[in-house]
């Protein structure tokens, strides 16, 4: 529709009914898009008492010239929006890691991190436990579990420790945004 916009004369009463054309052609998506959205929203909060997200990177991620339709397409930040909204509602918890956890690159068995991966790998073996991984099962599991750990530190303030974290990274992750204790 656009394309047949951009061919028509300008000032014409043509390109006048094609521009109301795309206008209402993307009316109708935004509105399907939001639907689906808060139905799916709903259904998340509905079914669940913690919903636990990872924290993307979105505008970076739109750079990449092969995603940034399908980004911009999915609506992930007014997914966010209303998960939040709507778990304040009704009683549940939304959480948000950290966008510098390394969920896809960890094995959720056994905790192993085997490094970084290109977006081509959609499948991967667990060189330390031999584990079969779907990347995106795999780091949903990841997000779920960073996102259920919270402790208490010594002077009762809330830290997160990475569950993902291993061997010296542990101390990078340990007590972030938590208060020095004063004792």
């Amino acid at each position: 529709m656009s394309r047949d916009l951009s061919r028509k004369g300008k000032g014409s009463h043509n390109r006048q009914k094609a521009r109301l054309r795309l206008a209402k052609a993307h009316v109708q998506v935004a509105d399907q898009r939001l639907d689906h959205l808060h139905k799916l929203s709903t259904r998340l909060i509905r079914e669940n008492q913690t919903v636990v997200l990872d924290d993307l990177n979105v505008s970076g991620m739109g750079k990449n010239h092969k995603l940034a339709r399908a980004i911009a397409d999915a609506g992930w930040r007014l997914l966010r929006t209303l998960l939040e909204s709507k778990a304040e509602i009704h009683g549940r918890e939304v959480k948000i890691i950290s966008r510098w956890e390394p969920t896809s690159q960890t094995c959720s068995a056994c905790g192993y991190r085997d490094g970084k991966k290109a977006l081509s790998v959609r499948a991967w073996r667990c060189s330390a436990c031999g584990a079969l991984h779907d990347r995106d099962i795999n780091a949903a599991k990841n997000i779920l579990a960073a996102g259920l750990v919270e402790r208490l530190n010594a002077c009762g303030a809330e830290s997160r420790t990475s569950v993902l974290a291993s061997g010296s990274e542990a101390g990078s992750h340990l007590n972030q945004g938590a208060q020095p204790c004063a004792a």
